[in-house]
Parts: structure tokens; sequence; C-alpha cells
């Protein structure tokens, strides 16, 4: 399953509106770059943050998440707490066709920061605003700009369609807008 090059994601996105909106090249502007890559796509996040608190003494579980875990913060950028995390969302919509699967990896540029995003695969058939997952991994607080690249999308083409892909099952995520915190 060969990675996919510039002109194969230009072309998905001019075809079947893969990514909404599309930039056809890197956007730099004083900004962390976003936009089209040689073999990728430079994603950016939102101005919707999610950052942990420890106010009301919360328990994450997955099974039965409390959505008080949270502060909600919208702005030009988020700071996020020393050894924290926080959930973002992308400022693309993506419709993943059937015989594609994504993967995310994060820029450089907040690594080298002690920021890890964290991204589960985008699925065949997926659509919806992606939910990102930053960590905050160092003793500082970290900032985290809205509007600005945070991660890399690879995209993968398989040899033939899956037999059931994430539509078909009708997934939990399918379709999400905003910030989505995790389902049952």
């Amino acid at each position: 399953m060969p990675i996919k090059s510039d002109k194969w994601i230009r072309r998905m996105c001019e075809e079947h509106r893969m990514i909404e909106p599309f930039e056809t090249g890197q956007v730099r502007d004083e900004k962390i770059s976003y936009g089209l890559s040689s073999y990728g796509y430079d994603i950016r996040v939102s101005s919707e943050f999610k950052v942990f608190t420890n106010v009301h003494n919360s328990l994450v579980d997955p099974k039965n998440f409390d959505d008080r875990s949270f502060v909600d913060i919208t702005g030009p950028e988020c700071i996020i707490p020393p050894n924290s995390f926080a959930l973002a969302r992308t400022e693309e919509y993506f419709r993943i066709p059937r015989d594609v699967l994504v993967l995310c990896v994060g820029k450089s540029t907040y690594a080298r920061c002690g920021l890890i995003v964290n991204v589960t695969p985008l699925e065949p058939t997926w659509e919806g605003y992606l939910t990102l997952e930053i960590s905050n991994t160092t003793p500082l607080p970290a900032k985290v700009y809205g509007g600005e690249g945070i991660a890399q999308l690879l995209f993968f083409e398989g040899d033939e369609e899956p037999e059931v892909a994430y539509a078909d099952r009708q997934g939990k995520y399918m379709k999400q807008v905003g910030v989505t915190l995790p389902k049952m």
C-alpha cells in the first residue's frame, strides 16, 4: 500500500471534496505551515479547545466520560498546562474514500516543543471534522495556535475496497462537527 503523492491528493480533493477547505500548496505567512506537501497534507487546528482540568476531581473513564473533566477555551491560542492534555478539532472537513486509509503524525515544530499530537486513523468512508488529541509532555505550559498547522496526514490507497467500511457499520464518530468527546 504505497503512500499517495501531492498529485493524487489534489485530484481527490478536486473530484471528491476529500478535504475542505483545501490549500493547494504550503501556506506559511508567519504561521506554522499548513496545506498540501509532497506526500501528505498539513492540517490546521481550529480555535476550539477542551483542556483537561482537575477542578471537579472527575475520573477519566472512556465508558462513562464526565465532560466536567475539561474546560472549554475558544480563541486564537490555547495554553496547555504542564504534563496535561487537550482536545481540539481541525479546520478542515474530511470525506475519506472507500479505498483509502489516512494516518496522522505530528509536525516537528510542535514535537520539538514537547507537544504530541495523536489521532486515530481516518478510516475508509469516515466523514467529519477530525478531533485532535494534544499532549503537553513538558513540565512547562505550552501554547498552541488556532488556525495554524499542527499535524500531517498521510494517505494510503488499498489494493481493493474493504468489505465493510466505517459508514457501513454506522461508526459512532461519523460526521462529527465540534470537538467530540469519547462515546460508547
